[in-house]
């Protein structure tokens, strides 16, 4: 009887400590769960990333096999319909990871861009083609919203998040360089064989996120509480909670949530708006390279004026897909810039210095070393596309740009995942959908804008408002703990 009475015992206490064990605060996973995390978002947002552009490259293939003019606008839909899908994903599948968790949201997507990858392989005619690119960007566009909250739910040392969220910001620069390079080069064979590579480079990804951990704490708190059917005293409700109340009512929270801040708050519409503008211009450069340096017909009405006839270089479509290669340089540079900055960051930090204290000196300076390349690398770019000139002149206006590109999107996406913790991935999400807006739309007004301004002044005209843009971190840095003091979301994450 004792001997029964102790192993009943032994057993109750086995019920009440195992499912507490359970739950592994995020924060304390071991190095090789968080190593797991980190490469299973990053490699997914760099397959998204390389699909996004995988069908530029394919442009002349593409468009005889369907007999669609070259110069026709329809040619700009299959990149464009993909960021349109990129636009609208952010807004569901941030919040949802919010409220289901991390995991089941990125093996979804996951799942919807690889089967719609194929779908693009195989389809049989141009609409069905606009259709398939569209989910693919929907599948695809999950990383964008969810990662910054992924990469916050693991790492609480900002140093270590940032180092996160520039791999996760690399991931979205280089990829897009490679895939003209990529099916420029294999579409000759066939242009379904672009989708093919895509799929198979993308296939080794889903293992890595279905066996991922989940890391969104009040989904581990709330699995906790239901093996435990209690609540101990450090599970009380929290404003980072999921909601409370039907289906329906959830949802509605949930889902406005992006639209909300991106309304009421300036830091996320001032950031939104400025990695719009420079991850549109990105895209437009898929439209724009092959204006600049492959042959391409003018019209009659540019034939008089050289520097407005596109046809400069005529370069292969694989040749001129190099061209994308000097932005690679260029965020090398940025990453290193990011690394000795973090390095001193981290010092001044440490030795209790004032400035270092401040949360806007932890990620902005970056950018406003960046904002200045921008407008550089476009100018470069607009006046040194010339005959007289050799095509690499205009190409290494890249260097620039990517500089510039990383740096920025590494300050800003950082200084929103930062400032927002917990609801990081709805800020993302905003932030996301206005810059996959702005990247559907300013790249198809390329040929219309290039034709008319010529190639100088269509690119001095972005430059212009990417100077404009440029002021948005040096504000921020000057009245940003301000505008965090008087945020709700911002003092709500805190």
């Amino acid at each position: 009887m004792a001997g029964d009475s102790i192993h009943r015992k032994e057993s109750c206490q086995a019920r009440e400590v195992d499912p507490k064990r359970e739950f592994l605060h995020p924060f304390n996973f071991s190095l090789s769960r968080k190593l797991h995390v980190v490469v299973a978002g990053v490699y997914f947002v760099f397959n998204s990333s390389l699909g996004s552009s995988i069908a530029s490259g394919a442009h002349d293939e593409i468009s005889e096999h369907f007999n669609i003019p070259g110069e026709s606008i329809k040619m700009v839909l299959p990149t464009s319909l993909y960021m349109a899908g990129f636009a609208i994903g952010p807004i569901l599948f941030g919040p949802l990871s919010e409220h289901f968790g991390r995991k089941p949201v990125l093996s979804i997507t996951y799942s919807i861009y690889l089967i719609f990858t194929m779908a693009c392989a195989l389809a049989p005619n141009f609409p069905a083609l606009l259709i398939f690119r569209f989910f693919c960007g929907f599948g695809g566009s999950a990383p964008n919203a969810v990662l910054g909250g992924l990469f916050s739910d693991i790492y609480e040392d900002p140093h270590q998040r940032g180092l996160a969220m520039s791999w996760f910001m690399f991931a979205t620069t280089f990829p897009p360089l490679l895939g003209p390079i990529i099916s420029g080069f294999i579409s000759t064979i066939t242009w379904r064989w672009s989708f093919w590579a895509g799929l198979l480079i993308a296939a080794p990804g889903f293992p890595l996120l279905i066996t991922m951990p989940e890391t969104y704490v009040p989904i581990l708190r709330a699995k906790r509480r239901k093996s435990t059917d209690e609540k101990g005293a450090g599970d009380t409700d929290d404003l980072s909670e999921p909601p409370k109340g039907s289906f329906f009512a959830q949802m509605s929270v949930v889902l406005s949530r992006p639209f909300l801040m991106f309304i009421h708050e300036p830091i996320v519409f001032c950031c939104s708006m400025y990695l719009a503008l420079v991850y549109a211009i990105l895209y437009l450069y898929f439209q724009a390279y092959p204006i600049v340096f492959q042959s391409m017909s003018c019209n009659s009405s540019q034939i008089l004026n050289l520097l407005m006839c596109p046809d400069l270089y005529g370069l292969s479509a694989g040749i001129s897909g190099l061209g994308f290669l000097p932005i690679l340089p260029g965020s090398v540079l940025a990453f290193l810039v990011f690394f000795l900055y973090s390095s001193h960051h981290s010092k001044a930090l440490k030795a209790g210095l004032a400035w270092a204290q401040s949360e806007e000196y932890r990620r902005l300076p970056l950018a406003c070393i960046g904002a200045p390349t921008i407008p550089i690398a476009l100018f470069w770019l607009g006046w040194s596309s010339k005959l007289s000139i050799h095509p690499v002149m205009p190409m290494l206006s890249g260097v620039f740009f990517g500089f510039g590109y990383l740096l920025i999107f590494i300050a800003l996406i950082n200084y929103l995942t930062d400032a927002y913790k917990q609801f990081s991935a709805s800020a993302a999400a905003a932030a996301s959908t206005s810059r996959s807006i702005f990247a559907v739309f300013l790249p198809m007004a390329t040929n219309s804008m290039y034709g008319t301004l010529g190639i100088n002044w269509a690119s001095s005209l972005l430059g212009f408002f990417s100077i404009a843009m440029a002021v948005i971190p040096f504000v921020f840095i000057k009245k940003g703990a301000w505008i965090r003091a008087n945020s709700r979301f911002a003092q709500m994450a805190q």
